[in-house]
């Protein structure tokens, strides 16, 4: 994992200096996992409800146990704080993912946005330039985010 997070901060910080090298799962864990953070990071810290769902989808879509999810989280946090842009992170992804698997990570994203009940116009923005760059369409984007917003009022009801 060491080894693969030196070898990511190096592809984003010089991201041609190794040419189309192919990323294992770790690599785009790593990227996903920096994405989700940026979005959660973007009103300032992230909150209890955010840091609780971002840790059960990582566990729960990446197959990871706690401490597993624990390490991940910890260092997309840091590779996410070195990050000059969004095209970094979803550059790995395009190259690693395919559309279900792009379109889940963009499910993801809104996931975080409405876990604190709440979408700024900042979240909303950054989830519209992460899709568009990861090749998801206007359409898939909002169905996405309609759905959510759905399976969220639903579980907030039966509260």
């Amino acid at each position: 994992m060491l080894n693969g997070l030196r070898q990511f901060i190096a592809d984003v910080v010089s991201p041609h200096a190794h040419g189309e090298r192919a990323f294992d799962d770790t690599g785009y864990q790593l990227a996903a996992t920096a994405l989700l953070i940026h979005v959660i990071s973007l009103d300032g810290q992230p909150n209890e409800a955010e840091r609780r769902k971002l840790h059960s989808l990582i566990e729960s879509r990446f197959g990871l146990d706690r401490g597993s999810a624990d390490h991940l989280i910890a260092s997309a946090t840091l590779v996410e704080g070195e990050a000059v842009d969004l095209y970094h992170f979803t550059s790995v992804i395009m190259r690693s993912v395919d559309d279900a698997g792009r379109l889940r990570i963009v499910e993801m994203m809104w996931e975080l946005v409405y876990a604190d009940g709440q979408v700024s116009e900042f979240e909303d923005n950054v989830v519209w330039r992460a899709a568009d760059l990861l090749g998801v369409s206007s359409r898939d984007r909002i169905e996405l985010k309609h759905r959510v917003a759905a399976m969220r009022s639903v579980a907030v009801a039966g509260h």
